[in-house]
């Protein structure tokens, strides 16, 4: 950021949008999250079921699910911990690369997403989605898209 000159406060109108953003992103999460240890789960354990079912042979490298998960190496090394204590996930040893590590779906882990799936869903539906119209759902695509993108480049 270098040396930063005055500050541009946020107008009136863009703190607002600020606050609501944050307000319902921490409100939407612990929804979220609350709903899914119903199942004795936290949304990180769902957000790793998802993208382990959603990848070739149900496996990730550790490296590749800690970047898609936002997580730190280690964080995620804890929560893979935590996950494989369940019986939801496995690590396997990358017979390519000796220090490569793979976060693999278990059987009982493929169970699970595919029970909770649907509840979760509806759970996103009646919280977020069906709140809205169609026209603000591309509307805050749109918006948020960008944003996600710049925020990448700079992880």
């Amino acid at each position: 950021m270098g040396i930063m000159s005055a500050p541009r406060w946020l107008s009136p109108a863009e703190q607002r949008a600020w606050r609501t953003h944050l307000a319902l992103h921490k409100l939407l999460m612990h929804r979220l999250d609350r709903e899914l240890q119903e199942f004795s789960l936290s949304v990180n354990d769902y957000e790793i079921l998802v993208d382990l079912s959603e990848s070739p042979g149900r496996r990730m490298r550790m490296s590749d699910l800690a970047d898609a998960t936002i997580q730190s190496r280690s964080r995620l090394s804890h929560q893979i911990s935590r996950m494989e204590a369940k019986g939801l996930v496995t690590r396997e040893d990358c017979h390519d690369d000796r220090r490569g590590t793979f976060a693999v779906l278990t059987d009982e882990g493929w169970e699970t997403i595919q029970r909770v799936a649907p509840f979760h869903v509806a759970s996103v539906r009646e919280h977020f989605v069906d709140r809205l119209t169609d026209d603000q759902l591309e509307t805050i695509e749109a918006a948020y898209a960008p944003i996600v993108e710049q925020l990448k480049k700079l992880r």
